[in-house]
């Protein structure tokens, strides 16, 4: 299955099902997306990327984002689009980023992580693109206009032992990825960002689904894992 794929396999399997679950112990927020919910914002942001950047095989993109319920869907926008999502460059095309002050402008889009925030809490460098404020106004269905091809690089993530940068295809998605079971609802806390966003891919390839605490409070873990149904923890 290619990575581009992922998304509409889950509409199929079952659209209600939650396919990310986020808690942060900090804030006392809890969100949870269905695949339909998702799917949504998946589309909106992909209109986005494409509407105001041309966004499509080629364009790199890079996700300046922690691990987060809204990094799963521009993640998956990326994608949508045909991007190379790059978390090892410092000058893409694109960059979707919390941080206001973060150029370059004007391909900057810029993230409020609050899931009621309606707006930027400073001011944007100019061309910057508040998405609290914007997103909400691009169309709710998406169709890509040209898809990447099975070789192309679909993530590029910090470089490992080897000092080889870890990258994804996207036809480079195994049957049966990791040991992950099939129907897998899986826990992860603040880990790399990079190796979430494998994770989130793996889950999905699993036709799975992910619970994510951030600054996570060890002591409400137990009970959290018991009623999210957690079957891994990551």
């Amino acid at each position: 299955m290619r990575v581009d794929d992922l998304l509409p396999a889950l509409l199929r399997s079952d659209q209600a099902r939650p396919r990310i679950t986020c808690y942060d112990d900090v804030t006392g927020e809890r969100i949870e997306l269905s695949g339909k919910v998702l799917a949504n914002w998946v589309a909106k942001a992909a209109n986005l990327l494409i509407e105001e950047y041309d966004a499509g095989p080629g364009t790199v993109i890079r996700l300046d984002l922690p691990p987060h319920w809204r990094t799963a869907y521009w993640l998956l926008a990326a994608l949508a689009v045909g991007a190379t999502v790059d978390q090892t460059t410092g000058a893409p095309d694109v960059l979707v980023t919390t941080d206001p002050n973060t150029g370059p402008a004007p391909a900057t889009i810029v993230v409020t992580l609050a899931a009621l925030a309606r707006s930027a809490s400073t001011p944007l460098l100019p061309g910057a693109i508040d998405e609290a404020k914007e997103l909400a106004g691009y169309g709710d269905r998406f169709e890509p206009w040209e898809r990447a091809d099975d070789d192309a690089a679909a993530l590029i993530t910090d470089p490992g032992p080897t000092g080889a940068p870890d990258q994804l295809t996207y036809a480079g998605l195994p049957d049966a990825p990791g040991d992950l079971p099939g129907g897998t609802r899986v826990h992860t806390t603040d880990t790399a960002p990079g190796d979430f966003l494998h994770l989130l891919l793996s889950a999905y390839a699993a036709d799975g689904s992910l619970v994510l605490s951030r600054n996570a409070d060890p002591q409400k873990l137990p009970d959290r894992l018991a009623a999210e149904g957690v079957t891994e923890q990551r």
